[in-house]
This record gives C-alpha cells, sequence and structure tokens, in this order.
C-alpha cells in the first residue's frame, strides 16, 4: 500500500473543499460588516425605530416562551413525578374481615307491657291556610257569636255582617240547626240590588271599588264590568266586602218615656198610652235579679248586643233596679218576647226582657227592689235568662256593668 490510498490522510480528506486560512479569518469581519450595511440602509430608509421595536418585541416572546419551558421541564415534571411516587408509596388497606352478627331473638310477651304509652291518633300540625272561599256551618247547642267567630279567627260582628237575613243583627236570634254562612275575612256579605254603583257601594261600607273588584271570590272580571256607576252585575248577587263595615239595625226598643209612651207601638202590642207622673229614680241601681253571674252573652256593642243577659232558673224573681213608672209592659215583636220598660223620671230608663210572667202594667208605679216578673225564656232565647238594659239621656245606651251595685 502506497501513501496516495491511507485513509487517515488529512489532505485527501479536504482536497479541494477546505477554505484555506486567510478566508476562514476573514468570514465575522465580512459578517460583520453585512449586518452594519444592513442596519445603515434601514436608517436610511426611515425604518430604522420600527426595526428596533420589532426586535425588541420578537425576544419578549422568545424569552417568555423560553421561560414556560423551562418551568414545563424542571417544576411541573417533578411535582408530578413526586406525587406519582407518593401515591405509588402508599400503603395499601388490607380488607377487613366481616363479623359474623348474632341471631336475632324472639321477643318475649309483654316485655312492652311497662313500656311508655303512646296516643291511638297521631296528629300533624298543619299551618293555616287562608280561605278565599265561603262557607257554612250549622250552629249547635251552647253556641254563642263570640264562640263561632272564634273558631273561624273572625271578628263576631262579621258573623252577623254576613248573615243578615237570618239573624238581622240580633246575636239573640241565634238557634242551634240554623246554617249560617262563613265569611273567609272580616267584612260585609252584600246583596246586589238594581241600580247600585260600585263606588256608592264601596263608599258605604268604608272600602275602595278595586276591595271588591279583585277579591277573588266575588269573580268580578274588570274587562266586562263596564261602568261602575252601573256595572254588569246581576241583581241579587252576593259580593263579599273584605273589611267593610256599617252601623247595626236597631232591633232593640227606643227610648220609651212617660211622656210620649206610644212611640213603642212598633215594637209590639205591649206599648203604653197616656202615662201619669210617678216616682222618680234615685240614680243608683240594684242588681235586678237573684243571680249575679251571666248566662252567655255580655254587654258588647261589637255584635249589637247592648246589654248583659243574667242567668237563672225559670220564674226568678226580677227587681225594679231603681223607681219609676212602668212605660212598656207585654210582648215585643222584635226577639224580646215578654218585656218590661221603666222610665225613671231622671233621664234614665230599664228594660227586662224574655220574661214569663209579669207582675206589673202599663203606668204601674214601681220602687226600688220591688218583684215586677218572673224569669223566662221568652222570644229569640235558648233557655231561662234576663236580657238587661240601660239607656242614658245623656249616654244612650251604657254597660250595665258600670252602674249596678
Amino acid at each position: 500500500m502506497n501513501d496516495m490510498d491511507t485513509p487517515s490522510s488529512p489532505r485527501q480528506d479536504y482536497d479541494g473543499d477546505a477554505p484555506t486560512g486567510p478566508e476562514t479569518a476573514e468570514s465575522p469581519q465580512r459578517s460583520k460588516m453585512n449586518w452594519a450595511q444592513i442596519w445603515e440602509s434601514l436608517l436610511r430608509v426611515g425604518l430604522g425605530e420600527t426595526a428596533l421595536r420589532f426586535g425588541t418585541a420578537l425576544s419578549s416572546i422568545v424569552l417568555v416562551l423560553l421561560v414556560i419551558w423551562v418551568m414545563s421541564t424542571f417544576y411541573l415534571r417533578g411535582e408530578f413525578n413526586t406525587a406519582s411516587e407518593v401515591a405509588i408509596a402508599a400503603p395499601q388497606a388490607a380488607p377487613t374481615a366481616l363479623l359474623k352478627q348474632p341471631p336475632l331473638q324472639p321477643m318475649r310477651s309483654g316485655a312492652f307491657d311497662g313500656g311508655i304509652a303512646r296516643l291511638r291518633e297521631l296528629h300533624t300540625s298543619l299551618p293555616v291556610q287562608p280561605r278565599g272561599e265561603l262557607t257554612t256551618y250549622i250552629v249547635q247547642k251552647g253556641d254563642t257569636i263570640f264562640g263561632i267567630a272564634e273558631k273561624f279567627n273572625l271578628k263576631p260582628e262579621t258573623i252577623l255582617w254576613g248573615n243578615y237575613y237570618t239573624l238581622v243583627d240580633d246575636p239573640h236570634r241565634l238557634q242551634p240547626g240554623q246554617e249560617l254562612i262563613i265569611l273567609p275575612v272580616d267584612g260585609v256579605y252584600y246583596r246586589w240590588n238594581a241600580g247600585d254603583g260600585l263606588n256608592a257601594v264601596a263608599r258605604f261600607y268604608g272600602v275602595t271599588p278595586e276591595d271588591i273588584i279583585q277579591w277573588p271570590g266575588n269573580r268580578l272580571n274588570p274587562d266586562t264590568l263596564g261602568d261602575w256607576a252601573s256595572p254588569n252585575i246581576e241583581p241579587g248577587t252576593f259580593l263579599v266586602v273584605p273589611n267593610g263595615r256599617r252601623e247595626f239595625v236597631t232591633w232593640s226598643a227606643p227610648r220609651i218615656t212617660r211622656q210620649n209612651p206610644g212611640v213603642a207601638k212598633i215594637f209590639g202590642p205591649g206599648a203604653c198610652g197616656t202615662i201619669t207622673d210617678g216616682p222618680v229614680g234615685t240614680g243608683t241601681f240594684v242588681w235586678p235579679s237573684v243571680e249575679r253571674y251571666l248566662s252567655g252573652f255580655d254587654y258588647s256593642p261589637e255584635t249589637n248586643h247592648r246589654g248583659i243577659d243574667v242567668a237563672g232558673k225559670m220564674g226568678n224573681a226580677i227587681f225594679a233596679a231603681d223607681s219609676g213608672v212602668v212605660v212598656y209592659a207585654g210582648w215585643n215583636d222584635w226577639g224580646y218576647g215578654n218585656v218590661v220598660v221603666i222610665d225613671h223620671g231622671n233621664g234614665w230608663q230599664t228594660l227586662y226582657a224574655h220574661l214569663s210572667t209579669l207582675n206589673v202594667a202599663c203606668g204601674s208605679y214601681v220602687y226600688q227592689g220591688d218583684a215586677i216578673a218572673g224569669m223566662g225564656s221568652t222570644g229569640n232565647s235558648s233557655g231561662p235568662h234576663l236580657h238587661y238594659e240601660m239607656l242614658s239621656d245623656e249616654y244612650g245606651k251604657v254597660n250595665p256593668w258600670n252602674f249596678l251595685q
């Protein structure tokens, strides 16, 4: 083998291809000159500042990408690897052996004979839902206006105002077996009449027309009502007037004086004719009965009961509370039954109703404590009692409790 065929000869490997020494040394200098020429060219055409901004932006992007690459390579990968190693190194829990349960023993007879007693019927208290519709109630023995109102969470006067055609504002007309209308809210139950207007009806009961129209149970459509002064409401239609109020119809005797006793003729055949002067009262009033407790009704203007109902037995003596002259003696057509009215001549009158027997007549002179009648249950009454009222020229009908001794 000669020297020309030796594979390791450097001359053979680079012959004609490798640059000579002077060319290699001049390359960096030539590159610098090329960049300088490019920069001078950019400056001459006014793009130097633009090129500088572009370069700065490009450098920033490269730097951000570099940081992201370093974080993903060295930090996150190392954290995941550590978590994997911890998970792998965690000991595996051994399964728990199932425990064998002892067999159930049969219950001994009488085991709970001495246990806690339980109610046979379980009751769930449900919240009271407001009613939107009418309901009815059959009066039971012993019922009162107050009791019925309390059952339905209403005011006593609402029971009367919802049943005018049954009770005529008179609580004494309440009788077992009657069917009463129970309003869903406090207010008045009104029967529409021909010629009525919504504005007038609402004003009379102290509400607005909208209160009547918008009450769901009335089922009034504002779009078809027409003119409120003459609305399209069929006469005879009953409407709930929510929160409505009115004055009670007077059903008891008016003030009957010895000067004009004939004013009571409209109340029944017990009215008297001409009355002469007689004893004048003392201005003090004694208890008019042997018993001194009530049979159910107390003085209650809100239920149109402007007197007290004194309990007792049939035939018990009824006494004149003060001296005076009898100006009414006999039957009363407005539910009082047998009645005696005494005018005391000093601006006061007293009334005694539901009597069984009378010991006096029109024009009789009576003195305080005289037995004028026997206790009874005539008229609208559910049992023996005395309905007692006091009237004053100055105060009108008053609460007897404030004056009786």
